[in-house]
């Protein structure tokens, strides 16, 4: 640590928590659509539906990362950027039963979404119930 980093050191800085990464997979071919209900026998997977020009959106995408705290062996999480593969959200709306929704987290279990969340209602902290 440098002279400068000493002398500007917040006693608080020694407490924050070291932030966790989220192990995104980028989700940008339709055909994934299959492996991921066939995957859902194995374990829960997540998909987080963002649009990339959406201020709601990319605040709900923030705090999702910032709270996120999940064993990464729990859950296995898509993120799809909804501007530019419109064409999978909309096959994800048909292949799964839900409603279109940005932003949106859906979570697919045994093939089927089992849960699925727009806006406000988004929270990381559910997919530990699940």
């Amino acid at each position: 640590m440098g002279f400068f980093d000493k002398m500007f050191k917040s006693d608080n800085d020694d407490n924050k928590p070291e932030k966790v990464s989220v192990p995104w997979i980028q989700l940008t071919q339709v055909e994934t659509l299959e492996e991921i209900a066939e995957d859902s026998s194995n374990q829960p997977i997540a998909i987080l539906k963002h649009s990339t020009s959406c201020g709601i959106s990319r605040m709900v995408l923030r705090q999702f990362e910032q709270n996120y705290n999940l064993d990464p062996d729990s859950v296995k999480l898509y993120f799809l950027d909804l501007l530019s593969y419109r064409d999978i959200s909309n096959k994800i709306a048909s292949r799964f039963n839900v409603p279109h929704e940005s932003p949106q987290l859906i979570v697919i279990k045994d093939g089927k979404a089992v849960y699925d969340a727009s806006h406000s209602e988004i929270d990381v902290n559910k997919l530990k119930t699940i």
